[in-house]
């Protein structure tokens, strides 16, 4: 009789079961999508990320601390750095070029600022900052390649940035300092 006991359970278990399962398998739409999940560094934040530089004198080392050779000075505040790692109070930064390096996280700041097309520096190229977020807006003013602005908003198609007190719209595919599809707000 035990016998018989255990299997009646068993056997309700497994229709039970069965029955927990079946919506799930009958109606996957329904199902949310899984969250994607961001990386984060030491320090909470989501790498990578960008950042703009305090100030305009600043050394990028070849390792993460004042004992590691200077590999490079950038000479100009407001300039975009992707960061792509993180050690302590250090950051190693990327630039438009593809220059890597590490920087004091002191001289780094969340400023948003972006680079206008660096990749058409030095080519006849000139790239209209619209009035609206939209194609065929009217054109604010013109900008070269490789111009850094202020990143105001993004919507994740276009950003609004300052360049020099002009204030307009650039489709963020132009812009470096702003990755695809990225939303920024003020």
């Amino acid at each position: 009789m035990s016998g018989s006991v255990s299997l009646r359970v068993v056997a309700g278990a497994m229709l039970l079961g069965a029955a927990l399962i079946s919506p799930a398998l009958a109606a996957p739409s329904e199902q949310p999508a899984p969250i994607q999940s961001v990386a984060r560094g030491p320090s909470g934040l989501p790498l990578p990320r960008f950042v703009s530089l305090k100030s305009g004198k600043v050394n990028s080392r070849i390792g993460p601390g004042l004992n590691y050779a200077v590999d490079w000075m950038y000479m100009k505040p407001g300039l975009p750095m992707e960061i792509i790692q993180e050690y302590d109070n250090w950051r190693r930064v990327r630039d438009a070029d593809g220059a890597e390096g590490w920087i004091n996280q002191s001289l780094l700041s969340g400023k948003r600022t972006g680079i206008a097309a660096p990749w058409q520096r030095g080519k006849d190229a000139q790239i209209p900052l619209l009035d609206k977020p939209e194609k065929g807006a009217p054109t604010v003013a013109v900008i070269e390649p490789g111009v850094i602005g202020t990143i105001k908003s993004c919507n994740g198609n276009w950003c609004e940035m300052s360049f020099q007190g002009h204030v307009g719209w650039l489709s963020q595919s132009l812009i470096w300092g702003a990755y695809p599809g990225e939303t920024i707000k003020d």
